[in-house]
C-alpha cells in the first residue's frame, strides 16, 4: 500500500517537510517513489504537484492525517472533485 505522507528534511531546529508517495512499510527517512510536494511550517509555505497527487490518489494512495490537512487547506480536494466529474 502506498501513502502519501511527510518526510523531514532541514537542518536542527529549521525542519522542512516533503511530502513523498513512499510505501507503507519503509521508515520515515527512507526511500520514497516519488517527490509531490513540500512543506515549510516555519514560513508557512506549501508547494504541490498536483498531476502527481491526482495520479497517486486515483491509483489509491491514503493520504496521512497530517498531509490531508495540508490538502484541505489548498483547497486540493475542490480541484480533486472537479477532475473526478470530468473524468467520469
Amino acid at each position: 500500500m502506498v501513502k502519501l505522507r511527510l518526510k523531514r528534511c532541514g537542518r536542527k531546529q529549521r525542519a522542512v517537510y516533503r511530502i513523498v508517495a513512499i510505501d507503507v512499510r519503509s521508515r520515515r527517512e527512507g526511500r520514497d517513489l516519488c517527490k509531490v510536494g513540500f512543506y515549510d511550517p516555519l514560513k508557512n509555505q506549501t508547494y504541490l504537484n498536483v498531476p502527481a497527487i491526482l495520479y497517486f490518489l486515483e491509483k489509491g494512495a491514503q493520504p496521512t492525517e497530517t498531509v490531508y490537512d495540508i490538502l484541505k487547506r489548498a483547497e486540493f480536494f475542490k480541484e480533486f472533485r472537479l477532475n473526478q466529474t470530468k473524468l467520469n
